[in-house]
């Protein structure tokens, strides 16, 4: 415990005397106070504690525990595949909160180091570079990810973190929609991270098992190694069920030998990341014809309707110069682009 600690659960104590309160009862909330302290957490006692350090009206905040679907706005947009999936988009009282808890909780509470979505310095290329150059590669994919995280997890998770029961239920209902989490809730991403430390760790020794390398991305699970048995997919099936989560199986894919490989939309083929080919045609392509025929030209051609079918372009570039910085035709490409969009 450092001086600042010692410092705030002080500060508690004499609170607690300021305010009256029976040394009996002092006794009983200091390790409540001392545990949360120590492990660089907010204090909170109850839930009109919460809706001061919030800075929110204490009957909104209610409202929103007792029922978040009324602060929520939802939509449907179309998935890669086909299909919708669908977006619960909380309104600012509610986002307001829910990034409170991601600041000041769940924002310091670590990850296990092969998850690479929604954190810090690492990307769907960190996620691809370790898997460069294998000769099998195994992907599956949850399904319904955020969705099939339940609230009794959620629940559990702050319960562990050391507060009251009471407290871990109105931060989880903060954070949850209809009794899971929602995609779309600004501490979904952080709380699907820290819920699935348990899985990674198992998978991780699982790998390890096998002399593979493992990496998750979401709900994107990556395998590969010089050689992949086909029981480790019914391995890897079992641990997961056994969590309480599901498999995509019709996602589930092994590729061996010299197929191409592409891992969350990076090729992992040879020495090098790059953009995978059928992308790179399609950019070379569009650019071609940007410059054989012009901008109103090709946009007639093709009938696109996107209004910010240049800037879109322009982000397709800079993505492959993410994953291959030394490209020269990216580089032209992008400044030939953005000179357009100033003329």
């Amino acid at each position: 415990m450092n001086k600042k600690q010692e410092l705030e659960i002080n500060n508690w104590e004499l609170f607690f005397v300021d305010r009256g309160i029976s040394e009996h009862l002092i006794a009983q909330y200091m390790p409540y106070v001392r545990n949360l302290i120590q492990a660089n957490l907010p204090v909170i006692f109850e839930i009109e504690h919460l809706s001061k350090l919030m800075g929110v009206e204490l009957n909104e905040l209610q409202k929103m525990i007792a029922n978040s679907s009324r602060f929520y706005r939802e939509f449907s947009i179309p998935k890669k595949r086909g299909g919708r999936r669908l977006v619960s988009a909380p309104y600012p009282s509610l986002l307001m909160c829910q990034t409170w808890i991601y600041e000041n909780i769940l924002k310091t509470i670590p990850v296990h180091f092969c998850c690479h979505a929604y954190r810090e310095k690492r990307s769907i290329i960190s996620n691809a570079t370790p898997h460069l150059g294998q000769t099998a590669i195994l992907k599956m994919d949850m399904e319904e990810f955020f969705p099939s995280i339940p609230i009794n997890w959620v629940i559990r998770l702050f319960s562990n973190l050391g507060y009251s029961h009471n407290v871990s239920y109105y931060l989880a209902s903060i954070c949850c929609l209809y009794g899971v989490l929602p995609q779309g809730a600004s501490t979904s991403p952080a709380l699907s991270n820290i819920l699935l430390r348990h899985l990674d760790n198992r998978l991780y020794k699982l790998s390890k098992k096998y002399s593979l390398n493992y990496t998750r991305y979401a709900d994107d699970l990556t395998f590969s190694g010089d050689y992949i048995p086909h029981k480790v997919i019914d391995i890897i099936s079992d641990v997961i069920t056994n969590t309480g989560l599901s498999l995509n199986k019709q996602k589930t894919s092994l590729i061996i030998g010299d197929k191409q490989k592409i891992v969350t939309g990076i090729s992992v083929q040879g020495d090098r990341l790059t953009l995978p080919r059928s992308s790179r045609r399609q950019i070379k392509q569009e650019i071609h014809y940007i410059r054989q025929y012009g901008l109103v030209s090709h946009i007639s051609k093709h009938k696109i309707k996107n209004p910010y079918y240049l800037q879109s372009l322009e982000g397709k570039l800079r993505f492959w110069l993410q994953i291959e910085p030394d490209n020269k035709f990216a580089s032209e490409s992008l400044l030939f682009i953005s000179a357009s969009q100033k003329n």
